[in-house]
């Protein structure tokens, strides 16, 4: 099931990025997300008007979350979102990625954004697999613009027109 994210999520959603925090260079955040800090970053989605979903199992247990950001603060980006998609490493492999993508990306639409940008940390073949399949196109990459786990690590942009 997929739906709104509250502020009860915090906790789940702080763990399932946690793991990219500690374990990857997904992130370029070094320090492990609090419930309190999670829960102050979805109200701050919220209270802008953009989406964040959360994908569940039958029983509950949240699998995954995406959700999109402001671009910048500008006054003239306000059409332009950010866009990112987690999911719990054991729920790699099942479509839930995309299907909350998809949402997300329904959601905007209907919000009246224009485009969607996803940075992708890289390499990452994954990541560009989904946003490819999602209709994103690469249009930029910044070299060796994050130092994380003793390594320089390359930063590309997607975007597709809502």
């Amino acid at each position: 099931m997929i739906r709104d994210a509250t502020p009860a999520d915090a906790a789940a959603l702080a763990g399932i990025y946690n793991h990219y925090i500690r374990d990857t260079t997904v992130t370029f955040e070094e320090a492990a997300v609090s419930e309190a800090e999670m829960a102050s970053r979805i109200a701050e989605v919220r209270s802008a008007g953009l989406p964040w979903l959360v994908a569940e199992d039958e029983a509950g247990v949240v699998l995954g979350h995406a959700y999109a950001s402001k671009w910048k603060g500008r006054c003239a980006y306000r059409f332009a979102v950010e866009t990112t998609v987690y999911l719990d490493a054991t729920a790699h492999g099942r479509g839930l990625g995309r299907q909350l993508y998809e949402r997300l990306l329904a959601m905007l639409r209907e919000a009246g954004m224009h485009v969607a940008i996803g940075g992708i940390a890289l390499p990452n073949p994954a990541s560009i697999a989904l946003h490819e399949k999602l209709g994103f196109r690469k249009v930029g990459q910044f070299e060796e613009v994050g130092f994380k786990l003793g390594r320089w690590v390359d930063v590309g942009y997607w975007q597709v027109m809502l």
